[in-house]
């Protein structure tokens, strides 16, 4: 069973020191016992997943599977996910497990990646439109003030 400790995350050679977390220097503990008791004390809960996700204690298989689960749980937030997007997800799967090849991983990726230049292409116009009405909605209501205090004069 894979164990964590200061000594252990200082290896990896993280940006923080692991003290700050720890203070006992020689407590080991299994993976899921040092993350039950530390998750709460990490500020920032992405340098768990850093840790976690080190060859140290994970598989390239795992790793990949891992991502793709990240993937297919971002994929649920989205209305309509692209199919290319849900295929490279299969793929990536299928490549992990060893039932796809380099090549087809490669363009699912490129197919993913086109998918995903058109998602930020349509929801940047979508944002911009947003942002210009909300500036002349302002804009409009600055000019009704000024119009509303020339009345008070």
């Amino acid at each position: 069973m894979k164990t964590i400790s200061n000594r252990i995350i200082r290896k990896f050679k993280p940006c923080y020191d692991p003290s700050e977390v720890v203070s006992d220097e020689s407590e080991e503990l299994t993976v899921i016992e040092w993350v039950n008791k530390y998750r709460d004390l990490v500020r920032n809960k992405a340098d768990i997943i850093w840790l976690l996700c080190n060859k140290h204690f994970m598989t390239d298989k795992d790793m990949r599977l891992f991502a793709v689960w990240c993937a297919r749980e971002a994929l649920k937030l989205v209305d309509n996910p692209d199919a290319r997007s849900i295929n490279a997800c299969d793929v990536a799967e299928r490549y992990a497990n060893g039932e796809a090849t380099e090549e087809e991983l490669s363009d699912a990726w490129a197919d993913a990646w086109d998918a995903a230049q058109a998602a930020a292409f349509w929801a940047a116009r979508d944002a911009a439109q947003a942002a210009a009405f909300w500036a002349a909605r302002a804009a409009a209501q600055d000019a009704q003030i000024d119009k509303l205090l020339i009345y008070f004069k």
